[in-house]
């Protein structure tokens, strides 16, 4: 009996360690600014380089896990995990950060996947899974929104570096877990890995995900941007091809004919494109606008930590009875309205009786999407095939966090260069000028020794947020709107003893 719980908890640890390090380093980005030199265009680098690796190889790894078995998969990527996360806590340049940023980003596209399909082998029936996830979920939506509070917490006290070194010793106690409650499973019939759609897949994501983030510096219009983007687009159609004809293709892409599997995924993608964008902004904000501490940024974004725990329990439980079409379009409402709210902010907003119910309606819009969604996907596959299924939803949650990161940074970035280099032209040189637009930290370091670049700052930060945020509560109010016309309207009724039945 005390088998279950131990699995559970092990495999939780891990996906709470993984997607901690998703978000730990954004309270850490005003200090890297500060002591590397970072520019916006590296900082997003820094955050990004691990979400890339991720999203581009996690269906790669939930395929080899199932094929070399999930137990030495798991042990093998947590103790690569912690390694890099050692050696990225030693280095004193942004090159070599983001050069170990990507290498995590690997180790924990072979975890990620495996805790998944540990849970879908291990609990079968229905009623069970759905808890277990619920409580996965809750553990993932946890490990993002303490991010920052980790961090705050270890850079009140000590350097950036104990970020990552803080990350070491609980990936060997994952391990040391793992290796006694973890029991061995596999797929023996999982094809050989598909290296033409594993290539063309990871350079269609590194393309797009490069051509965003140095879209500012570039401009959008311009041709290396443009080309970018005609280059992206080519591959992602090339990738698609070649999934079609092969005989083992890495992604089916004919599951996305099934309106469970398509519309979960866009809403796990569209869900975790918000979350990380606004986590990316929000740090900065707090930071430099508001001039809270890296310990005091991760505090108050407890909100949205609690929120998501709450609701990924919650929206576990609801799907089943209320149907996963009414749950997930809801959370997909909630998000969207909390961002058109936030939208609306002012450098002096209250924090208790407008960002706190901000983060609250956010994060209970984003756990109310995030495990009934990964339900729906698991569902289309088979238990033997479920470390394929389970990293098509890592990677719609990756590819969701990646492109938040790199659309609303580089977004932000493009209009807080322009409207802060409307408010101080003429004021002060055009060098210092072009090194604020490039850099938050530069500017707030200015701000203290040049009269008038504090308020300039202010008034440019605002709107980048604000359209930002603005384009980010759009996009969820359209998802809401696809999962309702989409989603299957399918409830648990207790008197068919567990079959799922369809309702109006």
């Amino acid at each position: 009996m005390l088998r279950k719980p131990a699995l559970l908890a092990t495999v939780c640890l891990a996906a709470l360690t993984i997607n901690l390090d998703t978000t730990i380093v954004n309270v850490a980005l005003p200090s890297l600014a500060r002591e590397l030199d970072a520019d916006t265009r590296e900082l997003l680098w820094v955050v990004d380089g691990y979400n890339l690796a991720f999203a581009a190889l996690v269906l790669a790894m939930g395929s080899l896990s199932d094929r070399l078995g999930r137990r030495p998969a798991l042990v093998v990527g947590l103790a690569a995990f912690a390694a890099s996360s050692g050696a990225a806590a030693l280095v004193d340049s942004v090159e070599a950060l983001i050069a170990l940023r990507v290498v995590m980003g690997v180790s924990a596209a072979l975890v990620f996947p495996t805790t998944l399909s540990i849970i879908a082998n291990a609990f079968t029936d229905r009623r069970e899974r759905a808890t277990a996830l619920g409580i996965w979920g809750a553990a993932v939506g946890m490990g993002v929104a303490l991010g920052p509070i980790t961090g705050g917490f270890l850079l009140e006290h000590f350097s950036w570096h104990s970020v990552f070194w803080a990350l070491v010793p609980v990936g060997l106690v994952a391990i040391g877990m793992t290796l006694a409650f973890v029991p061995e499973s596999r797929d023996p019939d999982v094809p050989p890995l598909d290296l033409p759609g594993l290539v063309v897949s990871v350079a269609a994501l590194g393309t797009l995900t490069f051509t965003i983030i140095e879209a500012p510096e570039r401009g959008w219009t311009s041709v290396a941007t443009l080309t970018g983007f005609v280059l992206a687009t080519v591959l992602t159609l090339t990738f698609v091809a070649l999934e079609r004809r092969a005989e083992h293709p890495m992604l089916d892409v004919t599951l996305f004919l099934d309106r469970r599997f398509s519309a979960a995924c866009a809403a796990v993608t569209i869900s975790f494109f918000a979350l990380f964008g606004f986590i990316f902004l929000i740090t900065q904000f707090f930071q430099f606008l508001r001039d809270y501490s890296a310990l005091g940024t991760g505090v108050r974004i407890l909100p949205v930590a609690i929120s998501i725990a709450v609701a990924s329990i919650a929206g576990g439980q609801l799907a089943p009875r209320l149907g996963t079409k009414s749950v997930v379009g809801t959370g997909l409402a909630l998000l969207g309205t909390s961002f058109l709210w936030i939208s609306t902010m002012e450098v002096d907003v209250d924090y208790a009786t407008t960002i706190v119910p901000q983060m609250v309606l956010m994060g209970l819009g984003l756990g109310l999407v995030t495990t009934p969604a990964t339900e729906s996907i698991m569902q289309v596959l088979p238990p033997a095939r479920a470390g394929v299924g389970s990293a098509v939803n890592d990677a719609t949650r990756e590819l969701g966090g990646t492109l938040g990161v790199a659309i609303v940074g580089s977004l932000f970035s493009s209009l807080y260069g322009a409207r802060l280099a409307e408010q101080l032209d003429g004021r002060i040189a055009p060098d210092l000028i072009e090194a604020a637009r490039d850099s938050v930290g530069f500017t707030d370091a200015l701000a203290m020794r040049v009269p008038g670049v504090t308020q300039a700052m202010e008034v440019a930060f605002l709107d980048g947020l604000s359209r930002g945020c603005l384009v980010v509560g759009l996009l969820c109010l359209a998802g809401s709107a696809f999962a309702w016309a989409v989603l299957p309207a399918t409830r648990y009724d207790p008197l068919t003893e567990g079959e799922l039945v369809a309702v109006a």
